[in-house]
């Protein structure tokens, strides 16, 4: 049986220009995880389809949609904002997506297909999984953000990437407004990319996520410390929710709380060398930390960072976690252009050492 769907009512057609409300010169230091305080000329939250619509018509905001989307500066949308490094006030309208919404929309024998508005907090999208007993995306559990940033970033974690359970989504053409879908193959998922970093950046907004999950779980613990910590939780015969609880709690113990120090979780991505580079880097670093990807290694960035000696490292406000070398964080009050200056820092002190450039993760505006 498919699980109750959880549903939030529509608005009139006849309502959702008075309920628009456009706000001007706001701060959006509760709206990015690293607490960084930038102003926005115009700030707009939306909740659904046709409000989005109407608000790319609205009068009042000087929303200017042209075909050059290389140099298009005008729209910056926002979901939870846990995967960005404001550095200046931004010129334009800022959209913030809070469509909300988790429905059943298919099932088989296998499989369940589930929609989620792209407004909504990803690790509810995992909880509700877990509790209805639909598997996929439980090593992606409390990864910071929404349903609609996590196809952009192809976000992954623990031997598991979004695309492993994603279907279709559907989004706006912002230039032709037109909307769209995706399916997984249109996506052209990579390693922390898609289309939506590269060829579409700018282009297009998702307003929903479509998920294939299983009914028959294929569990993923290879990767990491979920075997250990399924261990030290005493489970020899792990369910998805094992599996989820302990993905929580290792995440919990080595990644700071954005409520408490401004961060957007992993800073660098992991880089991805040959077969030679790592064959020359454990001559001289024999403890080096690598995996198989595909056609090369992806290095472990932490270890890294960690070993060029950042890790625990604060200069004032700014700093690299004491916890986990890979985030960088806001100990309060710190600019966007302090945090890019000590990732540029770290970025050669590891090419210095290791011959390694390390590229951020994190979408710096």
């Amino acid at each position: 049986m498919l699980p109750k769907s959880r549903t939030f009512a529509n608005r009139k057609a006849g309502s959702i220009h008075k309920m628009i409300h456009i706000q001007q010169h706001t701060s959006l230091q509760s709206f990015n995880t690293f607490g960084v305080d930038v102003e926005a000329d115009y700030f707009a939250r939306f909740q659904s389809e046709e409000e989005l619509m109407a608000l790319l018509s609205s009068p009042e905001i000087p929303i200017h949609v042209t075909s050059d989307y290389a140099h298009q500066k005008k729209i910056l949308l926002l979901g939870a904002g846990s995967n960005i490094l404001l550095t200046k006030d931004v010129e334009g309208v800022v959209l913030k997506n809070e469509i909300d919404g988790i429905n059943s929309v298919h099932e088989d024998d296998d499989y369940v297909y589930l929609k989620a508005g792209a407004g909504v907090v990803w690790h509810e999208l995992v909880l509700y999984c877990v509790e209805h007993n639909l598997g996929g995306v439980e090593n992606l559990s409390l990864i910071p953000g929404t349903v609609g940033a996590a196809p952009i970033q192809n976000i992954g974690a623990y031997g598991v990437e979004l695309k492993d359970s994603f279907y279709t989504l559907r989004a706006l053409d912002i230039q032709e407004k037109e909307w769209l879908n995706f399916s997984n193959h249109d996506c052209q998922f990579g390693y922390r990319s898609s289309i939506f970093k590269t060829k579409l950046k700018n282009r297009v907004i998702i307003t929903s996520v479509t998920f294939k999950l299983t009914k028959k779980h294929q569990l993923h613990l290879s990767y990491g410390a979920i075997k250990e910590r399924l261990t030290l939780m005493g489970i020899d015969d792990p369910t998805i929710k094992d599996v989820s609880d302990a993905v929580i709690a290792i995440r919990q113990s080595k990644l700071p709380d954005p409520h408490k120090i401004g961060n957007a979780g992993s800073f660098f991505k992991n880089p991805v060398v040959s077969a030679e580079v790592v064959e020359h880097l454990m001559q001289i670093f024999p403890d080096l930390v690598s995996n198989k990807s595909g056609d090369g290694f992806k290095l472990a960035a932490g270890w890294l960072i960690e070993k060029a000696g950042w890790k625990g490292y604060r200069e004032g406000q700014v700093g690299c976690y004491d916890k986990q070398a890979l985030v960088l964080v806001n100990y309060g009050g710190a600019s966007g252009a302090e945090i890019v200056a000590l990732s540029q820092k770290i970025q050669q002190s590891v090419r210095d050492k290791f011959g390694i450039f390390l590229e951020p993760e994190v979408n710096f505006v």
